[in-house]
């Protein structure tokens, strides 16, 4: 049986303890993400080879692709289970944490195979041209996705589904062990353990190793709870009946979609500014990994409070629907605000600690940051409106608006702006495409919240997931 206190925390605890336990340790995970990932990067910076430190950033939307499988399965059962325990539907929680477990791991070896069949050709695409950078990407990936993708992927998508029933913490620590090991094995393996030139090769064995843990951790509490919990990962609970599978997508595929967009675009910057040499290359790398981090905040606050929402959306409790969700967008604003003023003043400063000093790399990637990061707060706004439709299911507005966010707005505008202001162009196009999809995603979740309550509470009723 669910636990009766995670109940009492979506139904009356105060938001503000609720926001605490279900949004921290989720905010603290993708903070503990992005330091992971910028570790790499820090420590082939102390090489001095730019060419390293680009084929870790030319392996970036390869590797975040996986993150696309976990948010596809994870975040749609997050929100599906949280509803169908909305409604005290246990045995349909049940299969559905089994059909997105099952159905992850089934699509990471998909995408895995493809990564074996085509890697040279994916790296090129991704920005990769160079021989050296090549050589050293793909030994990169070889070990990240085609080794350890599997395990990056259960974890995070188990992260996912026990946050579904309230239990924040346990999914945060699962992911912050995961981060905390790289961040420890990256230096041991690079400069201790493996000889000298091997650094590529230790920062990809401390990823897979850290994400292979991270997995257990979650295993391990999934056994502990197994008397307490609605949630089965039996392969004899995987079930596609009263529209299991179509729920799960309608909330999944958007935010899949909405990765695989950020990783495409990503690359097709990339691609973009390949052809002006590997110093301003490297600078967009770094400028990305460190405006990375007040996205980490606010998907993290998001990704927090989605069950929440979802539960009391189900429930019919619209008065606290709303107001999570105003709480939600509202601290996420002021936190990218916060890390927009950081970018700012210390552009240069931030770009540094990953480019040895003296190089030009870090005048160009403080330009790139400042750029960037004027989209942060608009980013929030608009991510934050993305999440709440994922929340309650609404699989149609959430895919517009991330197609809009990432894809549809910004890769048309980087080439047209990239031909009439050459190098810095490309990457205005990234803070224009935010300013743009926050101002629909206002408009989209305004028209919502001002329906009559009775009209709403009839929609959740008869609720039927959008299929797109």
């Amino acid at each position: 049986m669910n636990s009766q206190c995670e109940n009492l925390l979506f139904e009356t605890a105060p938001l503000k303890n609720a926001f605490v336990r279900l949004a921290l340790p989720a905010v603290l995970g993708q903070i503990i993400i992005v330091i992971y990932n910028v570790a790499d990067t820090f420590f082939i910076g102390l090489t001095g080879d730019d060419a390293k430190l680009t084929a870790i950033t030319v392996c970036m939307p390869a590797f975040m692709f996986l993150s696309a499988i976990s948010n596809l399965f994870g975040i749609g059962g997050c929100s599906t289970i949280s509803r169908a325990l909305g409604r005290n539907n246990e045995d349909k929680a049940a299969n559905i944490s089994a059909f997105s477990l099952w159905s992850s791991i089934v699509t990471a070896l998909s995408y895995i195979l493809l990564v074996v069949l085509f890697m040279d050709y994916f790296i090129n695409w991704l920005g990769g041209k160079n021989q050296q950078i090549h050589i050293y990407a793909k030994e990169y990936l070889f070990i990240t996705v085609i080794l350890g993708g599997v395990f990056t992927v259960i974890s995070n998508v188990l992260s996912h589904l026990i946050r579904s029933e309230g239990h924040g913490f346990k999914s945060g620590m699962g992911i912050i062990l995961g981060g905390i090991l790289n961040i420890i094995l990256d230096p041991l393996f690079m400069f201790v353990i493996l000889k000298p030139g091997n650094e590529i090769l230790g920062a990809a064995l401390a990823t897979a190793l850290s994400n292979f843990i991270s997995m257990f951790f979650f295993i391990f509490v999934i056994y502990k709870n197994r008397f307490t919990s609605a949630l089965s990962f039996s392969p004899k609970k995987i079930s596609v009946k009263d529209g299991i599978a179509a729920d799960v997508f309608a909330v999944g595929l958007p935010a899949c979609i909405m990765t695989v967009c950020e990783n495409i675009s990503y690359a097709v910057l990339d691609n973009l500014l390949s052809s002006y040499g590997i110093l301003i290359q490297t600078g967009i790398g770094v400028a990305k990994k460190v405006n990375m981090l007040a996205h980490s905040i606010v998907r993290g606050m998001t990704q927090g409070m989605l069950p929440l929402i979802s539960y009391n959306y189900s429930q019919g409790n619209f008065d606290r629907m709303k107001k999570a969700t105003s709480l939600t967008i509202k601290i996420s604003i002021l936190c990218a605000l916060v890390c927009l003023a950081c970018c700012l003043i210390f552009d240069k400063s931030l770009v540094s600690i990953f480019i040895q000093s003296g190089s030009q790399a870090v005048v160009y990637g403080g330009k790139f940051l400042i750029i960037l990061c004027l989209g942060e707060p608009f980013s929030a706004c608009a991510y934050s409106c993305i999440s709440f439709f994922q929340a309650v299911g609404m699989g149609k507005n959430s895919f517009l608006l991330a197609v809009m966010r990432k894809g549809v707005i910004d890769i048309p505008l980087m080439f047209m702006l990239n031909k009439i202001f050459p190098i810095y162009g490309a990457a205005w196009a990234t803070p224009t495409a935010e300013v743009l999809c926050c101002i629909m995603s206002i408009i989209m979740i305004c028209k919502f919240m001002i329906k009559d309550e009775k009209k709403v509470c009839s929609e959740i009723c008869n609720y039927k997931p959008e299929v797109i």
